[in-house]
């Protein structure tokens, strides 16, 4: 992977809300591919697509995932490989990885020079723990021509502990391809999805960048969040959410990379150096079971 030069700050960043159709792997990854055009024809050097976004999400079982999967090395990865290095843009991209194994929730951050990190989902939501082995891996973050980025995938960013680590590695900015369902009753989180508000919520309190990429598009009757950000590390949105969620969409920002590397807040606090983690370290690594919770 190529590294950053420190001497650089600002960066274009682009966040893909695509609608992937279940099933139709040729048709999605042209989609796939219109976007990062249009994300380096835009200026990004960085462009962050949906969570399993050449395949769809609504996986029957998990032979249907083994189906409609493919390594690393396939036809989706390469392609990107082969953009990123003619276009000079760094993508992150979620797919469904089959390698003759269990099938994986997995990203790819491919860098402009077309090398390759894949990171496996760790955290899986509802129904995917009936067709996706988790990764046992921590989410990277991997130095890239677009900075420092960590990636978590989707439900992995509803834990604060994988921000945090994400940004105590030295991430600048934190790629979060996502499918996120409405939650049941009906409706969405008013003003903003939960998913947006965590989203800002982490880029404060960590004072990173989050480029976040969910999908639209009816598939299987679930309907999206529709939750694409762009936020900065005073937890305030640069860009989106898309006010019509139900459309594709393509968010843009520029983001100065030098606020992710000050962890000040003012002329008396610091989100790293004011941590107490001996105070909370056990609340950190304790696990309680929903028997044990008062």
């Amino acid at each position: 992977m190529a590294i950053t030069d420190s001497c650089r700050s600002d960066v274009s960043v682009a966040s893909a809300q695509l609608a992937p159709v279940f099933g139709d792997l040729a048709r999605n990854r042209a989609r796939a591919e219109e976007a990062i055009r249009n994300a380096a024809g835009a200026g990004a050097r960085l462009v962050v697509l949906p969570e399993l976004c050449t395949t769809g999400y609504a996986f029957a079982d998990e032979s249907q995932a083994r189906e409609l999967g493919e390594p690393a090395d396939g036809p989706t990865v390469t392609r990107w490989r082969e953009l990123a290095a003619a276009l000079r843009i760094v993508i992150v991209g979620g797919f469904c990885e089959c390698d003759g194994g269990p099938p994986r929730n997995s990203a790819a951050i491919v860098d402009a020079d077309g090398g390759l990190t894949v990171y496996r989902k760790t955290h899986l939501w509802d129904r995917e723990q009936l067709l996706f082995v988790a990764g046992d891996t921590p989410p990277p973050v991997v130095a890239t021509a677009a900075g420092r980025v960590g990636v978590a995938v989707c439900y992995d960013a509803f834990f604060p502990e994988v921000m945090r680590a994400l940004a105590l590695a030295g991430a600048e900015l934190i790629a979060v391809p996502m499918n996120s369902p409405v939650m049941d009753p009906p409706g969405r989180t008013q003003p903003l999805a939960v998913e947006v508000v965590q989203a800002l919520a982490a880029a404060g309190a960590n004072r990173v960048f989050v480029v976040q990429a969910d999908r639209t598009g009816r598939e299987r009757g679930i309907e999206w969040a529709g939750a694409s950000v762009i936020c900065d590390p005073d937890g305030r949105l640069l860009a989106g959410p898309v006010a019509d969620f139900e459309r594709p969409a393509l968010l843009t920002a520029t983001c100065d990379l030098a606020l992710a590397r000050d962890k000040r807040l003012g002329a008396r606090n610091d989100v790293f150096a004011d941590r107490r983690a001996d105070l909370y370290r056990d609340a950190a690594t304790t696990n309680p079971t929903k028997e044990t919770v008062n």
